[in-house]
């Protein structure tokens, strides 16, 4: 939306549904209110500036209803006798006001025929009820003691909204609508002066209205001037300084009105030798309220408590520090963000948490490169030893016979060599090469000291990360009471409708939530506090025979458990009825003895069937089996769980569990059948090496045995059948767990254990949805990227296991078994590179690694003779004929003698390309033989053929 007109009305209605929030929650709680006075004037102030607000932005109908509101409230607070009736007429009133808001949001007006049939006659019954208020109604509460003066009420609620909406738009890049805010709010400002019967603060407004139609040229200094000179007259009403108000506001900078030497005559005509000095403390004190009043608060302005005697005191002694102010003022002021800029913020965090990653994975990399250059840099001062020891037995052989054979005529001959050292051009080289030696140790070292910075950087980094997380995950969390504030008074109507007397306590209101997941939890959560009212709580004659309060009590609870919120429904009514569980579900067709079978925790399970209810009618509260249905589907939105337990006669409590963030998750990487995969750690409760003799089968089922308890054990492997076979998983490092693992998943009152292949470790990830026409397999809820680029599958566990038990045992619930397929996946042929040139061998293994083999190398006939007794399996060979230690025609003799060496296929790789050369190799037992270059097709298609030979 571009239209910066658009864009303020709908910000409007958004603060007017929170005023109606503000003004439903107040009236449900006046009866029971001890200062019944300071809620009926919070009422009061949220439908003043819904009224005042609504006429600005042109919404009449919604500004005229909160006007007839206002005259309802205003006759209120001066003493009209309240009571459930009265109450339920007001809210009525304030429902109006809600659907008229929505009609506005889309753009439209209530219609004339909605108007006269539903609301006319609601506000006529409302105003024979309270009447007119008198004329004198806000003279009155302008007269009226400091605590309850309705001016300094406005200037605390509507005018502090309004310059904190100015605040807003002045700090917002560009200013897009920076003209047409500022005129709306002084036209605004300008109607509340009237009202006040402040006349020269509404010229004041209308001034600035006047000169904002001339368009000034500074566009930005002016509003600057106008928000400062606004925060002033604020800060004079709410200190009771109405006549130092101005009327006409300057464009330039002139000294504040109020606070002059004149004001202060009294004390100069007192002690004239003061007036100099009173001058100077003057300018400055301008100078600090200049600076201190443009984001001055109306907290921290009443707290300076100005009167016209005391205000040459304290401008003498400014008693607050400006500085200080300023930080305290910066601490309270808000700005209202879009839901798409935080939607924005997110994803672009979640970007930063996967390159965040990336680094991290990066510099793992690097250490262990680094490590291994160390281990070869080792080493290389080994072979650098042997060869310097080497040069210098040569060294000295050589000059003996050269000694001898110049017949001492050297002046040398008056040394013996171990007096006297002799260096030959080998000694040179030899030296020549200990010196890069000795450089290369310095470049690892200098390698290591910063890649040892890089990972402190990458340390702050991370810990940088995580307080934006949390900063920004406290920027898009909501209070829990904004989703249960509404539920009182929907208790309140259900208990007159309905004849129960109940008691609604709700815990944990200031307990933040996400916003998206606090959206999603508006219908499941509505929908169980209905439940509660309708199934378990009983009447109150009901309750009396069972010796029970005839109050009945449901409590709403929110707090935090590790990194998920807990929410929870309990009431202490009669609790779940089994039996009739069972009886339903066997009218809806299913089997009888699948049902007197079933657990306790599987009959719960039913009522969040589609179609399933215990209610023998249908009403408006129940019995259309479709509510609790909403309950499971909206928490699998956003990875939740609910969880049942019941007591006859007792209660019953639902147990929602929710991710405390949706964007970021800690999860355990796992493998099962070659595919990696993430499963949150907040559902998982312990992880265990498995041991083979702990798993029993126990009545047809496979069962774990954990310290003499049995648990259920799923078997992934099972149920992770693809069609398309899938590869080895190469993961940087090595498993955590390189070995069968146990994961014990929590669910409620019980566990069960879910077998997997690997344990890879545990990773801080951003989740991604996928958007895609082809769903997800079961058990699977969206994807996370991984460090590398990897994208992996995300586990929702509830649906897996609930997915696999339905397959599992098709009698006790509607779905069909879904048998899992076997796939047989072939196994990868390894070849056996033998080269002494390290060269050679990677540019044959990059060769055959793309053609699908799996690579050993060994640099020379020896090693591969070595391997091969330590139990090496590869399907053929590629060797060399010339290598240090054991050619390649010794190779081929000895390999013979090898169990897993006696039928493998070797195909000769060298530059000898001789006739020679190629029968010998032969003789011994060659394959095949090929000279360098050779050509690429023609060694695969010959391997290929080695390999069919040997198997067949």
């Amino acid at each position: 939306m571009s239209d910066p007109q658009a864009i303020i009305r709908l910000q409007f209605l958004e603060e007017a549904e929170e005023y109606l929030g503000t003004i439903e929650k107040e009236l449900v709680d006046l009866s029971q209110a001890s200062d019944r006075r300071s809620q009926v004037d919070l009422i009061l102030r949220a439908a003043h500036s819904i009224k005042g607000g609504a006429a600005m932005m042109g919404f009449n109908t919604l500004s005229e209803l909160a006007h007839q509101l206002e005259d309802f409230f205003k006759v209120m607070r001066s003493g009209k006798n309240f009571d459930q009736s009265l109450e339920r007429q007001l809210l009525q009133g304030v429902d109006r006001l809600h659907q008229v808001l929505q009609v506005n949001r889309q753009g439209t007006d209530p219609s004339p025929q909605w108007l006269e049939s539903q609301v006319q006659p609601l506000f006529a019954v409302l105003r024979e009820q309270f009447g007119d208020p008198q004329p004198d109604a806000d003279l009155a509460m302008l007269s009226e003691e400091a605590g309850d003066d309705m001016r300094s009420l406005l200037f605390e609620s509507e005018v502090e909204g309004c310059l904190q909406r100015l605040e807003s738009v002045l700090q917002t890049p560009e200013h897009p609508c920076l003209l047409e805010e500022f005129a709306i709010v002084a036209q605004e400002l300008a109607g509340l002066g009237q009202m006040l019967e402040l006349s020269q603060f509404s010229q004041f407004c209308t001034s600035i209205a006047e000169l904002l139609e001339q368009q000034p040229t500074d566009l930005r200094a002016t509003a600057t001037k106008i928000l400062k000179d606004l925060r002033h007259c604020q800060a004079l009403v709410l200190t009771q300084q109405i006549n130092a108000l101005p009327s006409q506001f300057v464009a330039q900078d002139q000294p504040p009105e109020g606070i002059t030497l004149e004001a202060n005559s009294g004390l100069a005509a007192t002690f004239p030798q003061t007036k100099e000095v009173i001058h100077q403390n003057q300018i400055t004190a301008t100078r600090n309220s200049e600076n201190i009043q443009s984001s001055l608060t109306v907290a921290e302005a009443r707290q300076l408590d100005f009167t016209p005697e005391t205000i040459t005191t304290q401008t003498l002694h400014p008693p607050i520090n400006a500085t200080d102010l300023t930080s305290e003022i910066n601490q309270a002021r808000t700005v209202r963000v879009g839901i798409q800029q935080l939607e924005d913020l997110s994803e672009l965090f979640g970007e930063l948490n996967i390159e965040r990653n990336g680094l991290s994975l990066q510099l793992k990399r690097m250490r262990q490169l680094l490590q291994t250059l160390k281990t070869k840099v080792r080493r290389l001062e080994q072979s650098s030893f042997e060869l310097r020891s080497t040069t210098d037995r040569a060294a000295t052989a050589t000059t003996a016979v050269s000694l001898a054979g110049s017949g001492g005529s050297s002046w040398h001959q008056n040394f013996d060599i171990l007096e006297f050292d002799r260096y030959s051009p080998l000694h040179l080289v030899s030296q020549d090469v200990m010196e890069t030696i000795v450089q290369i140790q310095e470049i690892t070292s200098d390698i290591e000291t910063n890649l040892e910075e890089t990972e402190q950087t990458e340390q702050s980094l991370r810990r940088t990360a995580k307080q934006m997380q949390g900063r920004l995950t406290q920027v898009r969390m909501r209070p829990f009471a904004d989703l249960v504030n509404r539920y009182p008074r929907m208790i309140r109507q259900l208990g007159q409708e309905y004849g129960k007397d109940v008691q609604l306590i709700i815990n944990g209101e200031n307990t933040l939530v996400d916003r998206a997941i606090l959206e999603l939890l508006a219908d499941p959560l509505l929908h169980l506090v209905r439940n509660a009212f309708d199934h378990g709580v009983e009447s109150p004659q009901l309750r009396q025979s069972r010796d029970k309060s005839p109050t009945a009590t449901i409590e709403v609870s929110a707090a935090y458990r590790g990194n998920q919120t807990v929410i929870t429904i309990r009431d202490d009514g009669c609790g779940v009825d089994l039996q009739k569980i069972r009886q339903r579900a066997q009218r809806m067709g299913l089997d009888q003895s699948s049902l007197e079978a079933a657990s306790d925790r599987e009959l719960l399970d039913l009522i969040f069937e589609p179609g399933f209810t215990t209610a023998e009618q249908v009403t408006e509260l129940s019995g259309r089996g479709v509510g609790m249905d909403v309950v499971r589907t909206n928490l699998q939105q956003i990875r939740g769980d609910i969880q049942i337990e019941t007591k006859p006669n007792q209660g019953t409590t639902f147990t929602i569990t929710v991710p405390f963030s949706l964007s970021v998750a800690r999860v355990l990487l796992i493998e099962v059948s070659n595919i990696l995969v993430a499963i949150p750690t907040d559902v998982i409760e312990e992880i265990i090496e498995l041991n083979p003799s702990w798993i029993l089968n126990s009545a047809g089922q496979t069962v774990l045995n954990l310290d003499e308890t049995l648990v259920p054990l799923l078997q992934l492997d099972q149920w992770f059948q693809f069609s398309r076979p899938c590869p080895p998983i190469s993961l940087d490092g090595v498993p955590t767990i390189n070995q069968p693992t146990v994961l014990l998943v929590n669910q409620g009152n019980s566990f069960v254990g879910i077998q997997v292949d690997r344990y890879w470790g545990e990773q801080e990830v951003t989740i991604r949805q996928v958007n895609s026409t082809i769903p997800l397999p079961p058990g699977f809820s969206s994807c996370t990227i991984l460090g590398d680029g990897r994208i992996v599958p995300l586990v929702d566990t509830f649906s897996l296991l609930q997915w696999i038990q339905n397959s599992n045992v098709p009698s006790r619930l509607s779905l069909k078994a879904i048998q899992p397929a076997t796939y047989q996946l072939p196994s990868q042929k390894s070849i056996l590179i033998i080269d002494d040139s390290i060269n050679v061998r990677r540019f044959l293994a990059n060769i055959l690694e793309k053609a699908g083999y799996r690579v050993e190398q060994a640099k020379d006939g020896q090693e591969a003779i070595d391997k091969l007794k330590d139990g090496l399996k590869v399907e053929a060979a590629i060797c060399d004929v010339e290598m240090p230690r054991l050619d390649g025609y010794g190779f081929l003799t000895q390999v013979k003698n090898i169990v897993a060496g006696a039928n493998l296929p070797i195909a000769m790789l060298t530059s000898r390309s001789g006739d020679k050369h190629r029968r010998l190799a032969l003789n011994l037992g060659a394959a095949a033989y090929f000279t360098k270059p050779f050509r690429e097709p023609e060694l695969l298609q010959t391997l290929q053929e080695l390999i069919q030979v040997k198997q067949s």
